[in-house]
């Protein structure tokens, strides 16, 4: 997990709610992996990986079911953030410091708190090994320790961000460096990248872009700026419905789409971005910019690669309708470092806490889970400074939408749900 504290980067739907539909399901095999009772301090009912928004949101359950002194969250990051905010920071529309909180002020009222990095897990033994050489027994892990950002893949990177007209607001270190960029942009290049592999949100790279064409058109800058979205992806977002949208914007916004382009080097001295065609192996090309904004690559973190709980790339290896771990039944993941097929955002995180909350209660009790996650997610398309498009789908990309309208369409209203009351429920409903 990342020194910041991970949380995935958009906005929490379905509000006040958090629930999905029921569902039955069978399990092959059952059957717990169970640890004598440790010393105090050493041993949990419950322990919790990652303070993130799974990890907080998870821990408040539980502290419910086990009481709060059973139940422990590792945790290093002192700031808890609500990352889905840092699209509006970057576009100027929000403060930074509206997205921060102590991480001892989300923490459930009683849960232990320990301030350390995991280092190492053991799921045959029950236990995880932190910083220190600390061994830390449990009777049921929840692992959900986010995802990591690796800009050092990007040759350049991260050093690059010490010049101008560069930002990223993926990180809380670069973020506000993109609003800078955006009002500091005189006219040329304007370069959005999406990088080849998994990301937070696949809306995200997009939102940004949307909202620097609308502050150019306001500022009256526009005519100046020849706006790219270089893309590893083949189509501009992966739910059709929602995509036509999107390429309807980017035809009126007049905006340049190159599909199949990764970033590979950012030579930020001469303000140059080197991108390979993805269609062409080692064929790269050069695009001068004067405001670049780099989705930096993703991946699982490191502690949980080569792991036992991890598939073949790294990623927690959980059963995508119970979030129960495949191998080890006391074992579950939630959010951004699972193998779960679908985006991993905030949104995804609220409707895996309630499956996974009813799943963990009945083997608690040694009865087969039934809950099942139908993979709903959700990403608020901002589209500009009044306007979002609300994109919520399952696991086939087939839309599950909350509201009796058509959801493809910019709506101010969304917008406001977006900017406003997302960031309210999330601190004041999900993590509690």
């Amino acid at each position: 997990m990342s020194a910041i504290g991970v949380v995935s980067s958009c906005s929490c739907l379905r509000p006040g709610v958090w629930l999905l539909k029921p569902g039955m399901q069978k399990m092959s095999s059952f059957g717990l992996h169970t640890a004598a009772r440790c010393a105090a301090k050493d041993y949990y009912e419950v322990l919790v990986l990652g303070g993130g928004t799974g990890g907080i949101t998870m821990s408040a359950r539980m502290k419910r079911k086990v009481g709060a002194g059973n139940v422990a969250v590792v945790e290093p990051s002192k700031t808890h953030y609500y990352q889905p905010l840092w699209t509006l920071v970057g576009g100027g529309a929000k403060q930074l410091a509206t997205s921060a909180r102590p991480t001892g002020s989300v923490m459930p009222k009683g849960v232990e708190w320990i301030k350390s990095q995991v280092t190492a897990l053991d799921p045959d033994k029950n236990c995880v090994w932190l910083e220190n050489d600390i061994k830390i027994s449990y009777k049921y892990l929840i692992i959900a320790l986010g995802i990591s950002l690796h800009y050092e893949k990007i040759k350049g990177l991260p050093e690059g961000f010490h010049h101008p007209k560069i930002g990223s607001n993926y990180s809380v270190h670069t973020v506000e460096k993109t609003w800078k960029a955006l009002q500091d942009f005189k006219e040329g290049n304007a370069i959005f990248t999406f990088p080849n592999t998994p990301v937070k949100c696949a809306g995200a790279p997009q939102k940004i872009m949307y909202l620097s064409e609308a502050y150019w058109r306001k500022t009256g800058k526009r005519s100046k700026a020849n706006i790219m979205f270089n893309t590893s992806l083949g189509v501009i977002f992966g739910v059709k419905k929602y995509a036509g949208a999107l390429l309807e914007i980017i035809k009126e916004r007049n905006i340049a789409v190159n599909y199949k382009h990764n970033l590979v080097e950012v030579r930020a001295d001469k303000q140059e971005a080197v991108f390979e065609n993805l269609d062409k192996p080692g064929v790269t090309e050069v695009h001068q910019y004067e405001m670049l904004h780099v989705t930096p690559p993703m991946g699982p973190p490191n502690v949980l690669i080569n792991s036992p709980v991890s598939d073949e790339i790294g990623w927690v290896d959980v059963d995508k309708e119970t979030l129960q771990h495949k191998k080890y039944p006391n074992v579950f993941g939630i959010g951004d470092c699972t193998n779960l097929p679908t985006s991993k955002t905030a949104a995804a995180v609220a409707a895996q806490s309630g499956v996974l909350d009813k799943t963990i209660s009945l083997v608690m009790k040694n009865q087969l889970p039934t809950k099942k996650y139908d993979g709903y997610t959700s990403c608020p398309l901002v589209t500009g400074y009044n306007k979002v498009i609300l994109a919520e789908f399952d696991y086939d990309g087939q839309p599950l939408e909350t509201f009796p309208i058509d959801q493809s369409k910019e709506r101010v209203t969304m917008y406001h749900m977006k900017a406003d009351m997302m960031p309210f429920l999330y601190w004041n409903a999900l993590l509690k």
